[in-house]
């Protein structure tokens, strides 16, 4: 049997795929800002309720697989995770204390899916990813 979460009059298995990429598709996420992002979005989900349960970041987009509360909205929660990073993205290595929005890390756009029963999929492709672009590059270089 499926292991559900609880609260007071709710029992929920709410799990999503999400992704999200920088501004205009850069690979700026390497070393220590990678490193960095990792904990940021860790701390603001637990901030949020929210669990990232599987997530791995690649040089130009990031994959989570994450639980969100059904008290709250996916667009909610991810908005919340890429405003909070970026802000923290911006004071941590662009030198900006006070009055930052973080408006030049983050596209607006995300992609999100319900996981439903596919769970251990949707966690093996996020942790294969880096493979399977690589894989890709590999093809497209081949074919020029």
């Amino acid at each position: 049997m499926r292991d559900y979460e609880s609260l007071a009059h709710t029992r929920w298995d709410c799990k999503h795929h999400v992704v999200f990429i920088p501004k205009k598709r850069r690979k700026v996420i390497y070393g220590k800002l990678r490193r960095y992002m990792g904990e940021i979005f860790h701390e603001h989900a637990g901030r949020k309720g929210v669990k990232i349960v599987e997530g791995h970041l690649m040089p130009d987009h990031i994959h989570m697989c994450i639980t969100i509360l059904p008290k709250y909205s996916v667009s909610n929660v991810v908005g919340y995770l890429k405003g909070k990073s970026a802000i923290a993205i911006a004071r941590q290595f662009k030198g900006r204390q006070r009055n930052f929005n973080g408006e030049n890390f983050s596209a607006r756009g995300y992609f999100v899916s319900t996981v439903g029963l596919d769970e251990e999929m949707v966690r093996e492709y996020i942790r294969n990813q880096e493979k399977a672009d690589e894989h890709r590059e590999q093809l497209k270089l081949g074919m020029m």
